[in-house]
């Protein structure tokens, strides 16, 4: 395939160059192959660094190419469907939960998590990180976030003390102890939404991402007593993943 010029295209030059690109993909690399890099490729399609990287980014939201540390933009395999269905009655730790628990604080939550808890700002909560594997890659990370009015039960190595600003201080969480308690309590209900982010720091560590890499994000909200009981903020990689919500339990497939 020669140079492409593309100085008279009626429409945005990146997202052109996306389309001849995806072809390009198509016909002429394999999966997991390392692309030419930005300045030989700048060169070959006739645009500049800015529009091809504008180009790169789009290719890369949708799934088609992937940036890994120390390697550089490779083309991307097929999407995993990844069930995000849980059992309409079923906590997280439940039997068969995808999910493996690395580990758990007892620290104060994000401002918008805690208005879904109807916490004031600064209030401690349980909070136990989580991750995904699928064919032993990681492919999503998640904060499930506990107050204590839920798990009564549940030990706090160390407890909340405010400061002068009102914020708690940080201790450890016995990340067992508090799904037992959860799951002594009825589950109502659920209510996901999800919306299309950016990796944090320190997902993007626990996802081997970069910062910055496009991600969907799956918040679900659970309901006991008449009032939320726990948050989960699931966090998956969008280059990698293909979300379903159907409630069947069934094992990740590869995507079409």
């Amino acid at each position: 395939m020669g140079t492409t010029q593309l100085e008279t295209v009626p429409e945005p030059k990146y997202w052109h160059l996306k389309t001849v690109l995806s072809d390009a993909l198509d016909s002429e690399f394999a999966v997991g192959e390392i692309l030419p890099n930005e300045r030989d490729l700048a060169a070959r399609f006739g645009v500049a660094r800015a529009t091809l990287r504008q180009a790169l980014e789009q290719l890369e939201l949708e799934g088609r190419l992937q940036r890994r540390r120390g390697v550089g933009t490779t083309v991307a395999p097929p999407r995993v469907g990844v069930d995000v269905g849980r059992a309409e009655h079923a906590w997280p730790g439940a039997p068969g939960d995808a999910w493996r628990t690395d580990d758990a604080e007892h620290t104060a939550p994000p401002v918008p998590v805690a208005r879904l808890l109807d916490l004031p700002e600064g209030s401690p909560v349980h909070v136990l990180r989580r991750t995904r594997m699928t064919n032993g890659q990681p492919v999503a990370a998640e904060l499930l976030y506990v107050p204590d009015a839920s798990v009564p039960g549940a030990s706090s190595a160390a407890g909340a003390s405010g400061s002068s600003d009102g914020e708690a201080a940080a201790g450890a969480s016995d990340a067992g102890a508090v799904l037992r308690e959860l799951h002594r309590l009825e589950l109502e209900g659920q209510e996901r939404t999800v919306e299309l982010g950016s990796a944090r720091a320190d997902d993007a560590r626990q996802l081997d991402r970069l910062p910055g890499a496009p991600v969907l994000v799956v918040t679900t909200r659970y309901v006991a007593r008449g009032r939320t009981a726990a948050v989960a903020v699931s966090t998956y990689r969008a280059d990698t993943c293909r979300l379903t919500f159907a409630d069947s339990g069934a094992e990740p497939v590869l995507a079409s």
